[in-house]
């Protein structure tokens, strides 16, 4: 399944490369909504919020009351959970704060998912060199994929990994790495980080994995 992606930052749809160079900045808001309505699911990310420079709720507001999304960024709470799937999200994504002090934060896990089931949390895991990513990925943990998922996993319904060192570079994602931690869970597993075509979404969806894509949807590569 290819699953389109929402960034928002300063009020509009916005794509980094590795997180941090801004490459692409729309405002067509109708156009987008309008080019993703036909499919079931869509990410939606505030990149302020998760880098703790603002947010831009009565955005993910507006897009979450017109398409299918998943939400994420700057989620570090109960309380902000249920605030985001109040805000229309079908689903919220969590991260950094799966994360505690360098160490897996297994407590938080399990009261998110008491407290709306694991069906409405998809976890977040951001790799930089084989390590998690957090805070913004302005900081690497030295825990590994394969720990917090294993560790996690029924906590929550998905898994999303992003290959940070390809993501927005158009370089293609490692399909080996891929492989490898589908084998590691049952759940719903995507990946996202620099998917650029409907031949890798389509080698993907063949091992049972979903595809996240902004940056080739948003210049043209890949027919979405």
């Amino acid at each position: 399944m290819l699953i389109p992606s929402i960034d928002l930052m300063g009020g509009k749809i916005v794509q980094l490369a590795q997180g941090s160079k801004k490459i692409l900045e729309f405002d067509n808001f109708e156009e987008w909504v309008s080019r993703f309505s036909k499919y079931p699911l869509v990410q939606l990310i505030d990149l302020d919020a998760a880098m703790g420079q603002g947010q831009n709720s009565e955005l993910v507001r507006e897009f979450a009351g017109q398409l299918p999304c998943q939400v994420g960024g700057g989620i570090r709470s109960v309380e902000s959970i249920v605030a985001t799937l109040n805000l229309g999200a079908r689903r919220v994504i969590l991260g950094s704060s799966l994360v505690s002090q360098g160490a897996i934060n297994t407590a938080f896990a399990q009261a998110a998912a008491g407290e709306v089931g694991p069906e409405k949390l998809v976890f977040a895991i951001d790799s930089r060199g084989g390590r998690v990513a957090v805070n913004g990925w302005r900081e690497t943990t030295n825990i590994s994929p394969e720990a917090i998922m294993r560790a996690l996993e029924s906590f929550c319904s998905a898994f999303l990994y992003t290959h940070i060192d390809t993501e927005g570079l158009l370089q293609g994602i490692p399909f080996d790495i891929i492989r490898e931690l589908r084998g590691v869970t049952s759940r719903q597993f995507i990946a996202a980080g620099g998917i650029r075509s409907n031949e890798e979404v389509a080698e993907l969806e063949a091992i049972g994995v979903d595809a996240v894509v902004g940056m080739a949807i948003y210049q043209g590569l890949l027919v979405a």
